[in-house]
């Protein structure tokens, strides 16, 4: 019975601190993430014969190509360019309209025709222990 209970402690122990398989990425995931992409196809490359029957590499290479077949012709992306630039600078122009009627609403300031406010200067205080402009002493002489 004791032989039993420490096999079995042992099977569990080996079975929970034994890696969880990782399972395979899918296609649309490569696809969306190059990076992990260009990684699986660099480990595949390195390893030919584990990566024959790889579930990753086979995704990864089913991914290049749905890439590859997504390509699109230089005369579509030039028109699509066209119509980009064109509603950017639309866009550029309503923004600039209406920039320039908030600033319109503004009253402007001319800081150079301002009129000039005189400052006044601190009243005196009348501590006796300040020193005035006449009563200042230097500090180890005394005073006549």
């Amino acid at each position: 019975m004791f032989a039993y209970g420490c096999l079995t402690a042992m099977v569990l122990m080996a079975v929970a601190c034994s890696p969880r398989r990782i399972p395979p990425m899918s296609v649309t995931d490569m696809m969306e993430d190059r990076v992990m992409l260009d990684g699986v196809l660099l480990k595949c490359n390195r390893d030919p014969a584990k990566a024959r029957g790889d579930t990753d590499c086979q995704n990864a290479r089913i991914a290049v190509e749905r890439l590859a077949s997504k390509q699109v012709d230089p005369a579509q992306e030039a028109k699509r360019q066209e119509e980009f630039e064109r509603s950017r600078e639309q866009l550029r122009l309503i923004e600039d309209k209406r920039r320039a009627e908030e600033e319109a609403k503004k009253p402007k300031v001319d800081v150079y025709n301002m009129p000039v406010v005189p400052v006044e200067a601190t009243p005196p205080s009348n501590d006796p222990q300040s020193p005035k402009g006449s009563q200042t002493a230097i500090v180890g002489q005394t005073k006549p």
